[in-house]
């Protein structure tokens, strides 16, 4: 998808990232800039600040920095496009389309699929209220105990039996026909009759993040079979990628403290009918590395809720060798089995939400049942349980629960500690990164200052006279400097906007660090500062050039009147 530069350039300019963020993570004023406790790892001091001045983030604990644009990419778990198209929303704007990319047209049918869907989740709750058969559907919901306010919450409906319910609305309209069969609604046989892939289904709607139909999951009403039918996969719906209930749960909780993982629709919607109303579901899959980013980033605490039998023990398995490699420090994964026979939304029926609550907080932590899991395969045999608790550990990023796994797995070996397990075995154990780390500190080089103030403060650079020494001078990074002066030189951006405009630069990671550089330059001194890294830079260029002629055997004429001219000027630069 082709965005024009100039509409994303000013999509940041309008976007103040210190109101953007604050709407999500709760900032606090500090100094001139705002901080918070970061909200892409775990800390209990605020490593995270937001700058007013320069519309930026940076976490000095885990190292997340970026403009507006690249939170919402990192927060919301969007791609840069959904990243742009959000914030214009949030601002009312359209996102304009750049002519000639091939791009455009995928993008363009993207935007048809999100309105189809939402139209065809409108369908669906008319039909639960308006359709001739709507009273065993309510009567379903009724024995089920939910209430409208749920029904309401997660936008249930009602698929009504026969072949073309939805599909009858666009007989008239091949173009809507066609892009419904790619957002899987109809399916189309060998003979090329085409039907409602959902018939006669209580129909549960899949929001992405930002809250748009993406799918459906569809309850038969009673015994038939597929118990539960679900969308395909297509362009705006990746199963893997999402979750069941995300949406709706930052809807009540703007920072919850725990999220439950189940395995259906029916056991979201009971919970939260109960008061368990921050439960999500894997859409029937085993849980993915996506789903795991997401769930340790919307909450402090995942708990994963399977049955208790081996079918459930082997789902649970499968979770925890997918988080390991995922978890921080700071992150928090436990497991909860329900006994035999029952899911969370028979078991919140029966026993009711404290009772409910209470098993959730006897839930196994992570070390826990990884060991119970390997005791009961391995039985006596140490050796067969040391090497895949090896293979386990060292997959393993955050050394604190690495280190802790280490010392577990000592005492079940029977060693005096860790460290005789770490020697016996040359494990390597990570070492934790420090979180206060500030990166650039001091005032560096008069060349990497200049580039520093330069992207801190990108207006230095607006209607500067051409540098022509510095288009000569030799010195690693002056290339740089001299195509940020080229930039800056006829338009004004801030520092959001310069670094955006380097997104796929080879030097991004220099901008990035130089903008977080505390280069220890007060305010009012930034643009003398700058000014004299310029002067000191024009010298150097001198000084190379004055020892390029002395050392030449023979000069020209041109040659011979430089070096006079640069000796003249070398002696006033010396009084």
């Amino acid at each position: 998808m082709a965005i024009p530069r100039d509409f994303i350039n000013e999509l940041i300019a309008r976007t103040d990232i210190v109101d953007l963020i604050d709407r999500k993570v709760p900032l606090k004023k500090a100094g001139k800039n705002h901080s918070a406790c970061c909200p892409f790892h775990s800390e209990k001091s605020p490593s995270f600040t937001v700058s007013r001045d320069k519309q930026f983030y940076h976490c000095f604990g885990c190292g997340a920095h970026g403009n507006a644009i690249d939170f919402v990419m990192e927060y919301d778990r969007l791609e840069f496009v959904d990243a742009i198209e959000e914030l214009a929303s949030q601002l009312g704007l359209d996102v304009p389309q750049e002519n000639g990319n091939a791009k455009r047209q995928d993008h363009g049918l993207s935007r048809d699929l999100y309105q189809l869907m939402e139209e065809a989740n409108l369908f669906y709750q008319s039909q639960l209220r308006q359709h001739q058969d709507k009273q065993k559907v309510l009567d379903y919901l009724d024995f089920r105990g939910l209430s409208d306010d749920v029904i309401k919450h997660f936008g249930i409906g009602f698929a009504p039996d026969g072949w073309d319910g939805l599909l009858g609305r666009y007989r008239q309209n091949q173009s809507a026909q066609d892009k419904l069969l790619t957002a899987g609604m109809l399916i189309e046989n060998d003979s090329g009759k085409r039907y409602d892939r959902f018939r006669d289904r209580l129909m549960f709607p899949i929001r992405d993040r930002r809250g748009r139909v993406i799918g459906f999951g569809g309850r038969v009403l009673g015994e038939g079979t597929p118990k539960y039918l679900n969308s395909p996969e297509t362009p705006i719906f990746h199963k893997g990628n999402e979750l069941y209930g995300l949406y709706e749960l930052k809807q009540l909780h703007r920072d919850p403290q725990h999220v439950l993982i189940v395995e259906g629709y029916m056991d979201v919607v009971a919970l939260a009918q109960f008061g368990v109303d921050y439960a999500v579901a894997s859409l029937g899959t085993s849980t993915t590395a996506e789903q795991f980013q997401l769930l340790v980033r919307s909450a402090k605490e995942v708990i994963c809720c399977y049955d208790g039998d081996r079918a459930g023990r082997e789902a649970a398995w499968r979770a925890l060798e997918t988080a390991l490699p995922l978890l921080k420090p700071g992150d928090m994964v436990r497991f909860m089995f329900l006994p035999q026979g029952e899911d969370p939304d028979t078991m919140v029926r029966k026993i009711g939400k404290a009772a409910f609550e209470e098993l959730i907080q006897q839930a196994m932590q992570l070390p826990e049942f990884l060991f119970e899991t390997l005791s009961n395969n391995h039985g006596t045999d140490k050796g067969a349980l040391a090497k895949q608790a090896i293979t386990l550990i060292e997959k393993v990023q955050d050394s604190v629960l690495q280190n802790l796994l280490l010392e577990s797995l000592s005492h079940k070996l029977g060693m005096n500690s860790s460290d005789d397990l770490k020697k016996k075995l040359g494990f390597a154990v990570k070492k934790p990164q420090p979180l206060n780390a500030k990166g650039l500190q001091g005032r560096g080089t008069p060349l990497r200052l200049a580039i520093a103030l330069l992207v801190q403060k990108p207006s230095l650079g607006f209607g500067l006279a051409p540098q022509p020494a510095l288009n000569k001078i030799q010195m690693a990074g002056i290339d740089l400097l001299n195509h940020l002066l080229e930039i800056t030189r006829t338009q004004q951006f801030n520092s959001a906007q310069l670094l955006e405009i380097h997104r796929e630069h080879e030097q991004k990671s220099t901008l990035i660090k130089l903008a977080q550089w505390d280069h220890q330059v007060a305010d009012e001194n930034v643009l003398t500062e700058f000014k004299q890294t310029l002067i000191w830079l024009t010298n150097q260029y001198i000084e190379q050039r004055y020892q390029e002629l002395s050392l030449k055997q023979t000069l020209t004429k041109a040659e011979k009147m430089q070096l006079t001219k640069l000796i003249s000027i070398m002696k006033g630069v010396a009084k």
